[in-house]
């Protein structure tokens, strides 16, 4: 009978080994990771998006946030058709802001509510949200966003530019008019990205973390 022994560097060796593959791995996932970070930056700097703040959690107040939302995205209407970017279609909107927060402000008015609305353009924090098969990475957006009183109410939100708040049957093609092709596979299939977009996310969310603590 043979017995196997033991030798000295055999167990060296393979944990030698198992740290090659796991640094390799590590390495492998680094260098994607990095990759579809980038492409998330793009993804941000290529999107417009609508933000309206509620006064309040009320039942009267959400809908009323509704109601100024489909005031808003009907005065919006055709303002970004032209628009070939996001930088194009921001200088529109600021261009717009006193007509639209007009408008927003008529329909609060009409709706027998005294509410101060504020319409702005401002960078905002977005969590990752899907709008229903698109789907947009967690980061910083430039964003038209309307206040309504307080503003401390349940937020909803779309995207202007390109144009998906009108008609989400036509998003997909809305958003590869803007998209390069790898980045409109990630916002329109993110079920092959899931693990990639929560390490994102959790990123996201720290450096927003640090932003608010010192003030950014």
């Amino acid at each position: 009978m043979k017995l196997n022994v033991f030798k000295p560097g055999t167990r060296l060796k393979t944990g030698y080994m198992l740290r090659a593959v796991a640094a390799g791995l590590v390495l492998s996932l680094a260098v994607s990771l990095c990759g579809f970070t980038g492409e998330c930056n793009e993804i941000r700097q290529r999107v417009l998006r609508l933000h309206v703040l509620a006064n309040s959690d009320s039942k009267d107040d959400q809908q009323l946030k509704l109601k100024v939302r489909d005031t808003v995205i009907k005065t919006a209407a055709g303002l970004f058709d032209a628009a070939a970017s996001e930088g194009e279609a921001l200088e529109q909107a600021k261009a717009r802001l006193p007509e639209l927060e007009a408008a927003a402000r008529q329909r609060v008015f009409e709706e027998g509510y005294q509410y101060a609305v504020k319409a702005e353009i401002c960078e905002m924090y977005f969590t990752t949200r899907q709008y229903d098969t698109v789907t947009l990475p967690a980061g910083v957006y430039d964003a038209l966003r309307i206040t309504i009183g307080e503003g401390k109410g349940e937020n909803w939100w779309c995207v202007v530019f390109p144009p998906m708040c009108l008609s989400a049957a036509t998003q997909a093609k809305e958003i590869s008019n803007v998209l390069e092709p790898g980045q409109e596979d990630i916002v329109t299939k993110p079920e092959r990205y899931e693990i990639r977009f929560k390490i994102v996310e959790i990123f996201e969310d720290i450096c927003n973390f640090f932003r608010g603590w010192f003030g950014g």
